[in-house]
């Protein structure tokens, strides 16, 4: 993805996006390109919405009838790509139970979808270990700490539901 790459749709369903993260569109584009960076990029749409909704989607796709923090949905026939959604009420939860900025958070669960639509998976413990080490390996080349690593004074980080 370069700079002015198509690839990578942004979505702002819900304009308190904008409050919460400064500088949204461009902090997201940079995070997937980032995700993207040792494959070949391929399309992604990133829809920032809230919990209402993440719930409907959840209950509808995954029988779960609750918000969680990140759906991904690979794209149909074995198309490269998909769509990742992320809902707001729970990142902001999350990232205030975690003492972590919500930009940070956000970036995290972005790496997480991207990941996710490039074959990454969290099923199995070795799998998890995988997929969480390559999350802190692209978060650390943005500048963001690491998630999964214990600092005192603040709960686990681990993520309650990601998917």
């Amino acid at each position: 993805m370069t700079q002015d790459d198509p690839e990578c749709d942004v979505i702002v369903a819900d304009a308190r996006w904008h409050g919460a993260v400064p500088g949204l569109a461009a902090l997201v584009r940079r995070t997937a390109r980032a995700a993207w960076a040792d494959e070949d990029p391929a399309p992604v749409t990133i829809a920032l919405d809230n919990d209402r909704t993440i719930r409907r989607l959840n209950a509808r796709h995954r029988d779960r009838n609750k918000p969680t923090n990140v759906l991904t949905f690979d794209y149909p026939d074995g198309m490269p790509g998909g769509d990742i959604m992320i809902a707001l009420e729970t990142v902001r939860r999350e990232a205030q139970a975690a003492g972590r900025p919500v930009r940070h958070h956000l970036m995290h669960l972005i790496v997480h979808g991207i990941l996710h639509l490039r074959g990454y998976d969290h099923h199995q413990a070795g799998e998890a270990r995988r997929m969480e080490m390559e999350e802190a390996r692209i978060l650390g080349r943005l500048s963001v700490p690491n998630p999964w690593k214990f600092r005192p004074g603040s709960p686990s980080g681990r993520m309650e539901d990601a998917q």
